[in-house]
């Protein structure tokens, strides 16, 4: 179905759309604006770890439509920005309106949902250059 009526921009929503239904049903719900917090705060908390080429090579990978939301608020100048788990779990929340007790579900739900979406080498790349205590924060639980 043409949103837009430019190819382009359907593909985006459509596959945007798609990693969010997986955000959604990895947390048994249909709420995509609630999918779309998790996949905003996960994008933006890890981000600003990152060196601008490292953060440039995954947002590549994104549909355009959330290589936007990325990108949105970063100001390359000011990253890497050094901050550890504690600092993550109180982020995240303020990022995705959730509790801090969602911080761990949702980070391994969206992780998933990337892993899904993205080359692998790509998602390992993020988690990779974070301290090994904040890597666990981003990585799938069993």
């Amino acid at each position: 179905m043409a949103l837009t009526n430019v190819d382009s921009a359907d593909r985006s929503i459509a596959k945007t759309n798609a990693w969010l239904a997986g955000v959604a049903e990895g947390f048994g719900a249909d709420d995509r604006r609630f999918a779309y917090r998790m996949m905003r705060a996960w994008l933006h908390v890890p981000r600003d770890r990152l060196t601008v080429p490292v953060a440039a090579h995954f947002a590549a990978q994104l549909p355009e439509l959330l290589r936007g939301v990325f990108y949105d608020g970063w100001n390359p100048s000011r990253v890497p920005v050094k901050y550890g788990p504690d600092e993550y779990v109180a982020r995240f929340p303020r990022e995705a309106a959730v509790h801090d007790s969602d911080v761990a579900k949702a980070a391994a739900v969206v992780t998933a949902v990337v892993r899904m979406h993205v080359s692998g080498g790509v998602v390992d790349e993020v988690p990779g250059l974070l301290p090994a205590d904040l890597r666990g924060l981003l990585e799938p639980g069993p």
